[in-house]
């Protein structure tokens, strides 16, 4: 929303006001409304968010007839309909743009590539990224009418001020992953897979995943530390326990919105899961109906529930998106209705401690 107020004050701001903020806000917050249709399922409400509707081809198809909305809305105020145009397309396809810097996986290319983009140099909420923008509204909506000029020079700051955090954030994302690659190498682990993505709301403090046949090691580092290396703790997963369902759809999806960076482990057959697709609001504010995960499939004896966990979002114990996505009886293991495991969330606690590891290498994190 604040990108998207950002941008229509830089394009119709001096024309319409604090309406141009309003209507750069809406356009922007538009993508995000696919969280509202179901597809059928977790993996697929899982999978296909940030798909059709990030689009930036799918964007510019619908960019006319909201500009058409707004001239037809707006039509006193005097703005064009080429204004709108370039109100509602920049508001539009900067929301997947800036979607892209985070690691859930963005779809941009849709219909010609489904390939998730996730840079990953950014946390989902990032005050640093947010307060410029904030600010360089806020001045101009103190400015615009004593001097509109100033004023719009507050708002194109906050918007380069953000953008060139952005450009940090992977400069510093990318050194880090130098460590990890010369770490790895000097311990002789396989590091053909790293994931480095900002722990929350900073981008002071990495997570570190790196991936191998047997499991992953994941590690914490600050820009801070003094070391030279990053210290990885490994963490088995049982990978072959997919090897009877590699052809299962949602097997096959997650290992791919994942890009490999995933976990499998056999749960406890009492296993909490939730009923249908919980939103992740309704996960964060533990709204959630659960049920157990076994006898899912008609057998004599419930089995054992198989889960897969993306890797990528979370830290060890904590993930947020988990799947249970078969079940093992005996030797065998079978599909089994897809469910979705509550999101685990940590202690508060833990900011602290993230706080402490940002200025204190030796700090447990």
């Amino acid at each position: 929303m604040a990108l998207g107020a950002a941008v229509g004050t830089a394009v119709l701001g001096r024309r319409i006001g604090p309406r141009a903020a309003l209507w750069g806000a809406a356009f922007g917050t538009l993508p995000d409304l696919d969280v509202l249709v179901s597809h059928g399922d977790p993996v697929r409400d899982f999978t296909f968010h940030r798909g059709v509707s990030h689009s930036f081809f799918w964007l510019t198809v619908a960019s006319p007839f909201l500009a058409a909305l707004a001239a037809t809305v707006e039509r006193k105020s005097g703005a064009g309909f080429r204004s709108w145009l370039l109100l509602a397309w920049l508001a539009l396809v900067t929301h997947p743009m800036l979607d892209a810097f985070t690691v859930y996986g963005t779809q941009l290319l849709l219909p010609f590539s489904d390939h998730p983009f996730g840079i990953g140099s950014v946390f989902i909420i990032d005050p640093l990224y947010t307060v410029p923008l904030l600010v360089g509204l806020a001045t101009w909506l103190v400015l615009r009418r004593r001097d509109p000029v100033r004023a719009g020079r507050w708002n194109a700051a906050g918007l380069v001020a953000s953008t060139l955090y952005l450009g940090w954030t992977v400069a510093a994302q990318s050194h880090v992953e130098s460590l990890v690659h010369r770490t790895a190498a000097a311990a002789s682990h396989d590091h053909d897979r790293v994931l480095v993505t900002p722990t929350p709301f900073n981008t002071l403090l990495w997570r570190v995943v790196v991936m191998d046949e047997t499991g992953y090691r994941e590690g914490f580092r600050s820009l801070l530390d003094e070391r030279d290396t990053v210290t990885l703790q490994f963490h088995a997963t049982e990978p072959r326990l997919l090897d009877d369902v590699r052809d299962d759809w949602s097997v096959q999806r997650l290992a791919w919105f994942s890009k490999g960076f995933y976990g499998v482990h056999r749960a406890d057959p009492g296993l909490r899961i939730a009923q249908g697709s919980p939103s992740t609001m309704e996960q964060l504010l533990g709204l959630v109906d659960e049920a157990q995960a076994t006898g899912t499939v008609p057998t004599a004896r419930p089995g054992i529930p198989i889960v897969m966990t993306d890797l990528r979002m979370g830290q060890t114990p904590w993930f947020v998106f988990s799947f249970v996505v078969a079940e093992q009886h005996g030797a065998a293991t079978v599909p089994a209705p897809v469910r979705q495991v509550p999101t685990e969330r940590p202690p508060a606690a833990v900011l602290g401690r993230l706080w402490r590891r940002i200025w204190d290498e030796e700090a447990p994190f």
